[in-house]
């Protein structure tokens, strides 16, 4: 009777340790990394990224979580650097095993990360942020997708509003790394195709102390205007050497320089008429939810860029494992354009709950994202529109949002 009792005992803990053990695979969730640059040239957008990270993971988890778990997020500092880059990537891969990788911001840090470790390893990346042309033809085996347009368009729009506000004359200064040099190429082809004139093309390193040398060359030409293509730390730089040295006093930007710490610093008197593009999403049910929702959580909407399409990307990769019913990274990349792209219902941003049933219903899902429509193509690019703004009164003002005719 003892050994028949003990054998029921170590039957019923073998059921239970089973049910258990199933319990937790059922509980698994969803581990992901945020490559974002915490300090460097980009941290002025490293913050506000994360935060629509953070938000898209506080959505998810108050909405059931992912495979009946929770997201966690793990974040390495980029730094804003290459190497930095790849280092904090390999111990996201490596030590945290995530499933899935957001970032990084800058193309410079997206494309060694891409060749170096993800690739690699066969890890899915999206970078809310990387626009450089280069990108869209990387050899990565399909492992890097973006969630915001390449500068082959943002050069485009810059240019057709550069000729819209009458200006047909310009100097260019680029950051000297793949989406400098890529936007300002896109930039010049664009301009010269509507007879406006790029007096000189200027290629500059970030974070040096003087850059009075590069701007004289800039200046040679006789432009009045000085299409700055760079990041706040090394832009606040130029400007104030520009705006000194007599060089330039009138500029146009490119998505790099949105930030409003960049206007208070230089001072609102020198900024205002200053204009540029950043890449954003004509306005939609899914972006007001998204508009309201981060409004609740921080208080006021962000003037800078990035942090709508880092929340999509997470979003993103959170849908693919939910769809694979898989953490396993080639799985959760194998479904992202299933839940990106048509066709299927349309889940915007915050519908997490509507998402869960409707893949629980065998059902196929079109993601409408925060920052648009995220439709992957065969190289991971997606479409998009842009932001026309201006700095008035020492604020950013939209003036339009548009997709380019030129």
């Amino acid at each position: 009777m003892k050994n028949t009792l003990t054998r029921l005992g170590m039957v019923s803990a073998l059921a239970l340790g089973t049910a258990l053990g199933a319990t937790a695979a059922q509980a698994e969730g969803l581990k992901l990394g945020a490559a974002m640059p915490m300090t460097g040239d980009l941290q002025a957008y490293g913050s506000t990224s994360l935060n629509g990270i953070k938000l898209a993971a506080k959505q998810i988890n108050a909405q059931g979580g992912v495979l009946g778990g929770e997201l966690q997020i793990v974040v390495g500092d980029t730094q804003t650097a290459p190497q930095a880059g790849v280092d904090a990537a390999q111990k996201l891969v490596n030590l945290e095993k995530v499933s899935g990788i957001v970032g990084a911001l800058s193309s410079g840090v997206t494309i060694p990360i891409a060749e170096s470790v993800s690739k690699a390893n066969g890890v899915p990346q999206i970078s809310g942020a990387s626009t450089s042309p280069v990108i869209t033809e990387l050899k990565d085996d399909d492992f890097l997708f973006r969630t915001v347009p390449s500068d082959a368009g943002q050069g485009v729009a810059l240019a057709q509003v550069t000729m819209e506000k009458g200006v047909d004359k310009v100097a260019v200064m680029y950051v000297n790394n793949d989406y400098g040099k890529g936007l300002a190429d896109s930039f010049a082809g664009a301009f010269g195709g509507k007879d406006g004139e790029v007096t000189g093309s200027v290629g500059f390193e970030k974070n040096q102390a003087s850059y009075r040398g590069e701007l004289q060359r800039a200046a040679e030409g006789g432009a009045e205007y000085l299409v700055l293509i760079a990041y706040p730390e090394s832009g606040q730089t130029i400007i104030r050497q520009a705006l000194e040295g007599g060089f330039f006093s009138k500029f146009i930007f490119t998505d790099g320089l949105k930030d409003p710490g960049l206007v208070a610093a230089i001072g609102a008197d020198y900024m205002n008429g200053t204009f540029g593009t950043t890449a954003k999403a004509l306005e939609s049910d899914s972006s007001k939810a998204f508009k309201d929702a981060w409004a609740e959580e921080y208080g006021s909407e962000s003037e800078k860029p990035y942090h709508d399409t880092a929340y999509d990307a997470t979003y993103l990769l959170a849908l693919a494992a939910e769809k694979a019913g898989s953490t396993d990274p080639k799985a959760v990349r194998d479904a992202l354009r299933e839940v990106a792209n048509p066709p299927g219902k349309k889940i915007g941003a915050g519908q997490w709950a509507e998402a869960l049933a409707a893949l629980k219903a065998g059902e196929d899902i079109d993601y409408e994202g925060a920052a648009g429509s995220q439709n992957f193509d065969a190289n991971g690019d997606v479409a998009g529109t842009f932001e026309l703004w201006q700095v008035k009164d020492g604020k950013f003002e939209t003036v339009k949002v548009f997709e380019p005719t030129m």
